[in-house]
């Protein structure tokens, strides 16, 4: 009696549903669940940031009709409806501009591009009490390992 090997099984072979994908770096996962905390963050802040646009348009109000602030007393100066117009149209920019580099930092994560970016964001984030923090602080684990930015430095040579 001769003994005849089994057939090759090629992995084509297997049905989809037991077939494993290949594992994801935990590098890869980090980064990837930071970006989308990133883009969280990001949208949270320029939305909640918003909320300082009351203030505008009570300024502008205060400005084109302060009759409507007297209530039988004097109106209200005019620099105090421009203080209300510039204060909180400052704390809305501010926002917005700090949510949209959140999120861009979040897409340079994604993309693997400009590290010393999303380290500067991180560490601004960090000013954010409490969960700016946490974001920043996890970033900063993340992004300050050797084989993380070993990663960066990679795709910063590939070819675009």
């Amino acid at each position: 009696m001769t003994y005849a090997p089994p057939p090759a099984q090629s992995p084509y072979a297997q049905p989809i549903g037991y077939a494993t994908p290949p594992a994801a770096s935990v590098d890869e996962r980090h980064i990837s669940l930071l970006s989308i905390f990133h883009f969280v963050w990001g949208g949270l802040t320029a939305l909640f940031m918003s909320f300082a646009l009351i203030h505008v348009v009570l300024g502008v109000t205060m400005l084109v009709n302060p009759a409507s602030f007297s209530s039988g007393q004097a109106p209200p100066p005019a620099f105090v409806g421009w203080l209300f117009v510039l204060i909180g149209g400052g704390v809305v920019l501010l926002g917005w501009t700090l949510g949209g580099l959140t999120i861009y930092s979040g897409l340079c994560m994604r993309r693997r591009q400009r590290h010393t970016f999303s380290l500067v964001m991180a560490a601004i984030n960090c000013l954010s009490f409490p969960f700016g923090t946490a974001l920043g602080v996890f970033t900063l684990i993340v992004l300050l390992r050797p084989s993380v930015k070993a990663e960066y430095e990679y795709r910063r040579t590939l070819p675009a």
